[in-house]
């Protein structure tokens, strides 16, 4: 985060219209474009947002998607057009304030009154890749490694666009939600692990599981060796 800019809420971002696709549930709801006016923040979202998928791109630990108007700048580069508020399937779109290099745990407080806690990376899917029409979109989005992060709710409220976004806390593991998506290291998982126990953050179960599954792929290397 650069201290000489004041973080903000750019964008508010909630479903325009739910898209046909294969396979259960039938519909995505990552077509998202920015709303006007002040929004309701619940413990599972936006309100009048929907996330059609829960299973893999909702629930309370995923209540939350914020990109970084930064890291869409990046990607507007890259692509050679430009990188609305939402065309990524964001809720949030924020600047000054980083998403991708946000720690895991760390809680931003947006307005006067939400409260919100990093709760792991976003992982592309063929949604996302049939939604964006780019070629190997979601090996390109992966390589990249700017993943931006999902969050949870801690204190429900209402923002609105141009809101100040504030850092509250950080705990002191220094994983972020791009570092752990792009190594996924049995250290980082070990480090994430202990910070959790040690109360510094309440750990996702997803994100555990994944913590878990990294130690053991580790062990197992070793026992082969």
């Amino acid at each position: 985060m650069d201290s000489s800019v004041e973080a903000r809420l750019l964008a508010i971002c909630r479903v325009h219209r739910l898209k046909p696709i294969g396979g259960a549930p039938g519909v995505t709801a990552i077509d998202k474009r920015a709303a006007e006016g002040p929004v309701k923040v619940h413990r599972l979202g936006l309100f009048a947002d929907v996330q059609a998928d829960r299973k893999h791109h909702g629930g309370a630990d995923k209540a939350l998607y914020a990109y970084s108007h930064e890291d869409a700048e990046h990607w507007a580069a890259k692509l050679g057009r430009e990188v609305l508020p939402g065309l990524f399937g964001e809720n949030l779109r924020t600047k000054g304030i980083e998403t991708t290099g946000a720690f895991i745990g760390e809680r931003w407080r947006i307005g006067s009154k939400v409260e919100i806690e990093v709760t792991m990376p976003r992982v592309p899917c063929v949604n996302f890749a049939t939604h964006m029409e780019e070629p190997q979109w979601v090996k390109r989005f992966a390589e990249e490694g700017l993943v931006g992060a999902y969050f949870r709710v801690l204190k429900t409220g209402t923002i609105e666009a141009g809101d100040a976004v504030e850092l509250l806390y950080r705990p002191t593991h220094g994983v972020t939600s791009g570092r752990w998506f792009t190594e996924r290291s049995a250290d980082d998982a070990q480090i994430l692990l202990d910070s959790a126990a040690a109360g510094e953050f309440k750990m996702a179960p997803g994100l555990r599981l994944n913590a878990m599954k990294a130690l053991q792929r580790s062990a197992d290397l070793h026992t082969r060796a």
